[in-house]
């Protein structure tokens, strides 16, 4: 969480919160593809142009247009911009040039492999907010393993370009059992280049292709943690890292502490934006609280950003957590969502032990670690 609020301006913290209480929505992201030109393992979303042509339609840049128009009605002031790759779209110069007339906060979610030529005079005359770039490695041979494309020299030198641009470049990494041997090397890339950097080892199981709950490509949640944890070394420093860990090590209650899951009543309701001062409009037209779970859903287009905002909010302030999370003894250290107890067991009242098993190794993994970093301290000293 602090990771993100290090990134995140106070302001807009504040108005996601005013608009959570009150119940509209500030901010939306506009999945405008499902295509992608990179076919990455881990993907969430992404369906070949065939298997798009045989799910629906994708909307028209005049039916993009018109959503941007009504979330702006509903008081929407922070747009997204993704995919799949948005900027593989032909007309994308037509709806983002449009969209941010509308005086939007525009940031736009991109692998980074088509941001030159026209695309890049497009936003260098009118910048985004931010364009976040997702960076899968630091070599060719990375890139093709796990995206099936040899990109990392194009990408860097789009990045590169982009910076001298003056435009403000975030850089996401999705670790897997591909390419975790470069998370050092991405965070070093990114210190160079000035960017702020976010890694991410948690992989939500793609449910909206698959339909299969609790399945993906993904590492066992004992490696996903050590990679979890690898990762908060290299952000952090030693002497954040270790009172970091001394925070989780405080926070654990004891048995008697958490009490017995058993008979509790429902868990809190869900805490994340998502459905609360967020949404997510899919490719064809749905309205989701996020856009890592296929439900609840509202069809935008029959009717209209409003009508379906009132329904997605109703539903997710129905929403419970289940209350073994509220009473466990890792809760404050834990990221579990929605989202993430949906994908994994299909519902929203079982913890996801996926997530569990991970965040118990994160704790465990946390302290080994900080008596390492306390021990080569003493040997310096």
């Amino acid at each position: 969480m602090d990771e993100i609020r290090s990134a995140e301006p106070r302001l807009s913290r504040y108005i996601h919160a005013k608009a959570a209480q009150r119940g509209y929505p500030c901010a939306g992201t506009f999945e405008l593809t499902p295509r992608c030109n990179f076919d990455c393992k881990m993907c969430y979303v992404h369906l070949s142009k065939q298997e798009q042509e045989a799910r629906g339609k994708e909307l028209t840049a005049q039916q993009w247009i018109s959503m941007g128009q009504q979330a702006c009605a509903e008081g929407m002031v922070f747009l997204l911009l993704t995919g799949g790759e948005p900027t593989l779209r032909p007309d994308f110069p037509e709806i983002y040039s449009a969209l941010k007339k509308m005086g939007l906060m525009i940031s736009i979610n991109s692998n980074g492999y088509l941001l030159r030529g026209e695309i890049l005079e497009l936003l260098r005359n009118d910048p985004p907010y931010r364009i976040n770039i997702s960076l899968y490695g630091t070599s060719n041979e990375t890139y093709e393993r796990l995206c099936g494309i040899a990109a990392y020299d194009i990408v860097m030198e789009n990045v590169r370009q982009l910076r001298e641009s003056g435009i403000d470049v975030k850089l996401n990494m999705s670790v897997t059992q591909e390419n975790r041997a470069d998370l050092q090397a991405v965070f070093e890339q990114a210190s160079a280049l000035g960017v702020h950097t976010q890694a991410a080892s948690y992989m939500f199981p793609p449910v909206r292709i698959s339909g299969k709950f609790g399945e993906g490509f993904r590492m066992r949640p004992q490696e996903a943690a050590q990679c979890e944890v690898n990762y908060n070394r290299l952000r952090m420093g030693r002497e954040r890292f270790c009172a970091y860990a001394q925070e989780l090590a405080g926070g654990v209650r004891s048995k008697e502490e958490s009490g017995d899951c058993e008979g509790a009543q429902p868990g809190e309701g869900m805490r994340c934006r998502a459905g609360r001062s967020s949404f997510w409009l899919t490719w064809d037209g749905k309205l989701l609280p996020c856009g890592m779970m296929p439900e609840p859903a509202a069809d935008a287009l029959a009717l209209g950003i409003a009508e379906a905002w009132r329904q997605i909010h109703e539903k997710v302030e129905a929403i419970r957590m289940p209350a073994a999370c509220q009473s466990c003894a890792y809760a404050h250290g834990c990221h579990v969502c929605a989202a993430m107890c949906y994908c994994e067991t299909g519902g929203y009242d079982a913890p996801p032990e996926y997530v569990c098993q991970m965040t118990r190794s994160v704790f465990s993994l946390t302290q080994e670690a900080s008596c390492e970093e306390a021990a080569k301290e003493e040997t310096w000293n």
